[in-house]
């Protein structure tokens, strides 16, 4: 039986981790692999591009809706590349924690067989800059082996990729979760690649990729379509195919050393942050 990859994505808020998740998705069904995407944000856009806009109901809503006893139609849609989508949702505004309709999501599909044979790769889009409560709970409960950091050049951006890190190496004593790399969307900040790889070595990872900025990805964006979808013949969709390439071959996976403030301030006074 082949081996089912689970990967989680996270990243800081705005960082691009949907954007980036579904047209590596893409790419990947471009490859032949049959992936799940479960989007684990309150607002529900995890999936938006694969099916060509907001066209899915989340799972926390068709329980409220319809009760328990549902069928995996009604919480999954087949989107772009016969990817399939799900979208966890969350709780109605000021009322629980926003990380519960993950762990409901998980354990609905896994209720409903969701998990099969055929699927090669499932994909958790989490929300936020640190691995906690609700939000830990692909890698918490040994779900998502594998995790990606979406990170740039800018200082906030590499701040909340430590503070993840921090989390990862936390649950990674207690399980087999573990870091695969840093994948760069990039806002074309100087120096930037370099910083990235410095950053990831100091991590203890690498750069899995480097994903250079382009508009097209915005356009595509307002069509509600992936890269590849959009443009097939086009650089950026080309990067794309590259980033699955690169996941899809990937083999190093650790544990990550986390830097101090200050030794994370230093790297990007040497990549001229700071100037």
């Amino acid at each position: 039986m082949k081996e089912l990859r689970q990967i989680a994505i996270y990243g800081k808020g705005g960082i691009g981790k949907s954007t980036t998740t579904q047209n590596l998705t893409a790419g990947l069904t471009e490859l032949g692999k049959q992936v799940m995407v479960v989007g684990c944000d309150p607002k529900a856009d995890s999936t938006r591009l694969l099916l060509g806009g907001l066209a899915q109901k989340t799972v926390l809503d068709t329980i409220r809706d319809e009760g328990e006893d549902i069928d995996l139609d009604d919480i999954m849609k087949t989107g772009y590349g016969n990817t399939l989508c799900v979208e966890s949702g969350g709780p109605e505004p000021g009322v629980g924690c926003a990380g519960r309709g993950i762990i409901t999501s998980i354990n609905m599909l896994e209720d409903l067989g969701a998990y099969d044979d055929d699927l090669d790769f499932v994909f958790y889009d989490v929300l936020g800059d640190v691995v906690c409560g609700g939000f830990a709970m692909p890698i918490r409960e040994g779900k998502a082996k594998e995790i990606y950091i979406v990170a740039s050049g800018e200082m906030m951006a590499l701040y909340a990729a430590n503070n993840i890190s921090k989390g990862i190496q936390r649950y990674a004593k207690r399980g087999g979760v573990r870091l695969g790399g840093i994948i760069c969307n990039s806002r074309n900040v100087d120096h930037e690649q370099e910083l990235l790889e410095a950053f990831a070595k100091e991590l203890g990872t690498k750069l899995l990729y480097f994903v250079p900025r382009d508009n097209i990805v915005q356009r595509a964006e307002i069509k509600r379509k992936t890269v590849i979808e959009y443009d097939p013949e086009s650089n950026q969709a080309q990067e794309y195919r590259n980033l699955a390439q690169a996941l899809l071959e990937n083999k190093d996976f650790v544990i990550p050393s986390p830097m101090t403030q200050e030794r994370l301030e230093e790297i990007l006074l040497q990549y001229g942050m700071g100037e």
